[in-house]
């Protein structure tokens, strides 16, 4: 209170959503300068028609509405077919079985992230996050007065955290540590054996795991994509995930919060009972497409979801081999998973650019071409591309990027001009 007054203060932090408006809102608005506006910086792949979802997903949706018996409320941890159908999708992949109980319906996987970080806030609490990573962890956790630690992740050993950074920052205060994998915004797939020393590093310093998932399963490169929740007898593991990257239907707004945790450190009591309080305040996905879910997981044949990896692993390739024609533009790790690849901007070969904000505005409103600065992730002068994208647009749009780079480019020393008399 202040002067009688409240005083509430809104987080400054930067998101996605915020700067991608912002870079739609400085498009040239010159009728006669108009060009298709082809955006690189939003993980939606169904803004181009070559990535859909399954007629198995959309039939179970309809056959759900159609029952009639899906209008209601759900229960505010979720209709117990669908934590069910989860928990056994989920044990596919685990030396252990989860139980319904393990499993929370969320909006989507941001939701499960705001559970996660509100579960464990404390006083003086704070959570390790990578940088680059995800800005709705920083957004969240300054709604919670929760502090943030950022550890490096390392661009040249395929983005892999730096584990001596993180025994650097864990203290006493420290109660969770965040693992993005497949990697947001890196296109990153970590090994077993990373992951291991994860796990071995989090149990060390007493702390929980929250495993980032919502990538889980794209995966194209030569590391398998390997659940954190194998490591859950080591240290208790909290995974996050959903239908909206595997499936396509980020619109549908249906993720999970799981305690993948064998030992039972997340079931006492008290945490229960804290977990269903929480959710009695959240609004969870809608009824019938909770209702849908069990059908979708179970009927989805291989077949999709060896497409929509096809796609990717070709979209990524073209995506770094245009970039190699990009003098300003350097890829470090080539993307082995998720949606997107981080890019580093050289700007000292750029006379009139002064960093990646500049060169995303500038890039928008010259070109119609929209990419994520890397700021917004956590990496000044990196920029984030997102390559779910039509490979013909993802082309067209890597074409007008280089030709911007090409004409804010400084002159080759030594160069001249004949003058003919």
């Amino acid at each position: 209170m202040e002067n009688g007054n409240m005083k509430m203060e809104t987080p400054t932090n930067v998101t996605i959503k915020g700067i991608l408006g912002m870079l739609m809102a400085n498009l040239d608005d010159d009728d006669e300068k108009k060009r298709r506006v082809i955006s690189l910086g939003m993980g939606d792949p169904t803004a181009f028609s070559c990535f859909t979802t399954t007629c198995v997903a959309e039939n179970a949706v309809v056959d759900a509405l159609n029952s009639q018996k899906f209008n209601g409320y759900s229960p505010t941890v979720g209709l117990p077919q669908t934590r069910r159908a989860i928990s056994e999708y989920l044990s596919i992949d685990l030396p252990y079985k989860l139980s319904p109980d393990d499993v929370y319906i969320t909006a989507g996987c941001t939701q499960a992230i705001e559970v996660a970080i509100s579960i464990l806030a404390t006083p003086n609490a704070n959570i390790l996050v990578p940088r680059p990573g995800f800005p709705i962890y920083d957004l969240c956790a300054a709604f919670r007065n929760v502090e943030i630690r950022h550890f490096d992740l390392l661009p040249d050993n395929g983005w892999e955290v730096d584990l001596d950074a993180v025994d650097a920052l864990a203290d006493e205060n420290t109660v969770a540590i965040v693992v993005i994998n497949p990697g947001n915004p890196c296109g990153n797939v970590y090994s077993y054996q990373h992951l291991k020393k994860i796990a071995e590093t989090a149990k060390k310093h007493k702390i929980v795991v929250i495993a980032d998932e919502v990538y889980g399963h794209l995966a194209f490169g030569p590391n398998p994509f390997v659940p954190m929740g194998v490591f859950g007898s080591m240290v208790p593991v909290l995974t996050l995930g959903s239908l909206s990257k595997r499936w396509i239907v980020p619109g549908w707004r249906l993720g999970w919060f799981v305690t993948t945790d064998p030992n039972g450190i997340f079931k006492n009591a008290k945490t229960v009972e804290r977990l269903k309080k929480y959710f009695d305040i959240c609004g969870g996905p809608a009824t019938f497409i909770q209702a849908a879910v069990p059908q979708i997981l179970k009927e989805t044949s291989d077949a999709f979801f060896a497409r929509t990896l096809g796609i990717l692993k070709h979209t990524s390739d073209l995506c770094v081999k245009k970039i190699e024609d990009i003098p300003c533009l350097t890829c470090p790790t080539k993307p082995q998973g998720s949606m997107a690849v981080m890019v580093k901007l050289n700007v000292s070969l750029l006379k009139d650019i002064n960093d990646d904000i500049d060169f995303c505005f500038k890039l928008a409103r010259e070109e119609s071409v929209i990419l994520l600065p890397g700021l917004t992730v956590g990496l000044k002068n990196w920029v984030r591309i997102t390559f779910a994208a039509e490979p013909s647009s993802l082309e067209e749009a890597l074409e007008r990027v280089k030709n911007f780079c090409h004409r804010h480019s400084y002159e080759p020393k030594g160069s001249f001009s004949l003058i003919q008399d």
